[in-house]
């Protein structure tokens, strides 16, 4: 059951991510539906989920998007697996945590392209980190706290991750 549902959050994301999001952008920036989703999906699920997912879902946004294969690949696939690590050693995860270390994390995620590339002189880190990663960890943040909230409100999550980490 959880393979299926796995296969249809990267088959659902993949299109998403890809078509409709760059039509839909708030000051010019997307959010990481996959990276959120990894994010999630390892809390929820656990270290494996997490890193298979993080894989598999790297994998095929970077078929369909301008994205880096290997970065991608390796970036959502280590997301997915520190996440599954932290909801392991976290007791009560409440959505406001939750959001901070999205910010966090996705603010170092989004940190690492402009570090592997070669910026022009108009285009230095301090630029990239104020007006593209910080905005787009801002956005995933937002989106990935609502989401938790609308599965910690309507679902005992605490049980649900206790049964899917047996």
């Amino acid at each position: 059951m959880k393979a299926l549902i796995y296969c249809t959050v990267i088959v659902g994301l993949v299109p998403v991510q890809s078509v409709l999001l760059s039509h839909l952008s708030v000051w010019g920036v997307k959010p990481d539906l996959g990276f959120v989703a990894v994010c999630l999906i390892g809390l929820i699920a656990g270290e494996l989920d997490g890193l298979l997912v993080g894989l598999a879902l790297g994998w095929a946004m970077s078929l369909f998007s301008a994205q880096d294969l290997i970065s991608s690949v390796i970036l959502k696939g280590a997301v997915g697996y520190i996440a599954g690590l932290a909801g392991r050693q976290v007791v009560y995860l409440s959505p406001v945590v939750l959001v901070m270390g999205l910010l966090v994390v996705s603010c170092v995620v989004g940190l690492v392209t402009p570090l592997a590339l070669k910026l022009s002189p108009q285009q230095d880190l301090l630029w990239a980190a104020w007006m593209v990663v910080l905005p787009q960890a801002c956005l995933d943040a937002v989106i990935g706290g609502a989401i938790y909230w609308l599965l910690w409100s309507r679902l005992n999550i605490e049980q649900v991750m206790s049964e899917s980490r047996m």
